[in-house]
């Protein structure tokens, strides 16, 4: 099997269990809740570096990735990108927060340099607050953190690499 048949089995599994998600919230909680927002920072029509939370405790839930990948299935090339923004409750969690470059086009994705960088957090949101997931992609440095949207101050720990955070073809 060539490289580019394996990356496009490993694509459609992917994008089939992108679908999988739990809700952000779990069933019987009453408390106080907080927001946390994915963002994206765009590179013309058909490239984006995407950061969004993939899971709270655990539990995977809807992402800012692949709600645009599901939403933009079959087309050529273009990219509507879909933002996520839900609640959570402000209480103690173990997030994993992602920074991911992906192309609309899974033919420019496997000739192309793509980043990720992704690690699991503690965090503790303050009721009625909102956060937003921020980072930077490149060869050098890459990183993912959250931001109260407010202030725009750091509220997390960082998730860090230091040198290249480059996915191989396989990985994306």
């Amino acid at each position: 099997m060539s490289e580019l048949s394996k990356f496009l089995v490993a694509f459609g599994a992917v994008a089939t269990l992108a679908g999988c998600s739990h809700p952000s919230i779990p069933a019987g909680y009453t408390g106080p809740t907080a927001t946390i927002k994915d963002s994206v920072k765009p590179d013309g029509d058909s490239k984006a570096d995407f950061f969004y939370v993939a899971s709270i405790d655990g539990r995977t839930i809807e992402e800012s990735r692949g709600k645009t990948i599901r939403a933009n299935a079959g087309h050529a090339s273009g990219m509507e990108v879909q933002l996520v923004e839900r609640a959570v409750p402000a209480r103690p969690l173990q997030l994993e927060i992602v920074g991911r470059t992906h192309h609309a086009s899974p033919i420019v994705s496997a000739a192309s340099r793509e980043y990720r960088i992704k690690g699991v957090i503690r965090f503790s949101p303050e009721p009625n607050k909102t956060y937003v997931v921020r980072g930077t992609l490149s060869e050098h440095y890459s990183g993912v953190w959250l931001e109260d949207e407010a202030s725009g101050a750091v509220a997390s720990d960082k998730v860090e690499v230091n040198g290249s955070a480059a996915l191989n073809v396989l990985e994306r």
